[in-house]
């Protein structure tokens, strides 16, 4: 384990600890930072992002909680493993960091990408993490596999659309049309947290995750924890109809969308985001 000296992160009314450092796994190092105090709020973070894609979260919740973020296998500056990373090793990354940490009752957020280790880890290891945030994402779970295969052909039909549009225009699906034109810096502040991983080659990776998409929604019903879907009304990306369908099929699970906005609502409208996450903390305590 390698760990790097740190000064504390200043907040409003005081200052929070801060600690960063490398995990070692049998093939590559993990990339983590930790701000904060209080219970854990761990973030895992998409294809387009890496542990930094998270910074208008940490800064709202380090008052009050210890976040936790780390950069997936491959994504900067984590290593790459030979061969590049396989998405079912992540939820075996991320036990080992939640151990490393020493973390109790862990609450996970992940988006897009983050959705496979988030909803692998629920699976794998019933009661390790106390709740579930999917942002855009049902991760292995199958859109096709579930009652809202239909809605999610429709989808599909306008969205390829929409990125063949996007595409022609040099904007990142994962943000969108939307905020491209009305927050154009943030767009490009998304564009080059993606570009850091140079190492990477996303393309192959996203076949890997389509891969191993493969799980029917009847699956979930395994995962009894406190789970909240967050999509954005306006995603190209992941088909936002569907999820009322995946939350319906959980015990203890609801599904807010916010309106304008593309696939990373927690980029784009933090705000709406971080109010929607801190209700949910809140009605678990």
């Amino acid at each position: 384990m390698t760990t790097f000296p740190t000064q504390p992160f200043a907040l409003q009314d005081g200052t929070a600890p801060r600690q960063r450092g490398y995990l070692q796994r049998p093939d590559c190092r993990i990339y983590y930072e930790v701000t904060g105090e209080g219970p854990a709020l761990i973030f895992a973070h998409g294809l387009g992002g890496n542990y930094m894609s998270w910074w208008q979260q940490v800064a709202h919740f380090a008052a009050t909680h210890r976040c936790v973020t780390f950069s997936h296998r491959g994504f900067a500056p984590s290593d790459t493993p030979p061969g590049g990373p396989r998405p079912e090793d992540y939820a075996g990354d991320l036990e080992a960091l939640i151990a490393h940490l020493e973390l109790r009752d862990p609450v996970l957020v992940g988006q897009s990408m983050g959705g496979w280790t988030g909803i692998d880890l629920a699976l794998s290891r019933p009661g390790l993490l106390k709740a579930l945030v999917l942002s855009a994402t049902s991760g292995p779970i199958d859109p096709r596999q579930s009652e809202g295969a239909a809605a999610f052909e429709a989808w599909s039909a306008r969205a390829q659309e929409a990125l063949r549009h996007g595409a022609a225009r040099g904007i990142h699906p994962a943000v969108g049309l939307r905020a491209a034109e009305e927050q154009p810096a943030l767009h490009f502040l998304y564009r080059a947290i993606d570009e850091l991983s140079t190492e990477l080659d996303k393309e192959s990776l996203r076949g890997r995750l389509m891969a191993a998409r493969t799980r029917p929604a009847s699956d979930l019903a395994a995962i009894a924890i406190p789970t909240l879907w967050v999509t954005g009304a306006e995603d190209v990306v992941f088909p936002s109809p569907v999820a009322p369908h995946f939350a319906a099929a959980m015990p203890r699970a609801r599904h807010v969308e916010v309106e304008c906005s593309g696939h990373s609502p927690y980029f784009e409208r933090p705000a709406i985001f971080n109010a929607l996450l801190a209700e949910f903390l809140a009605g678990m305590s």
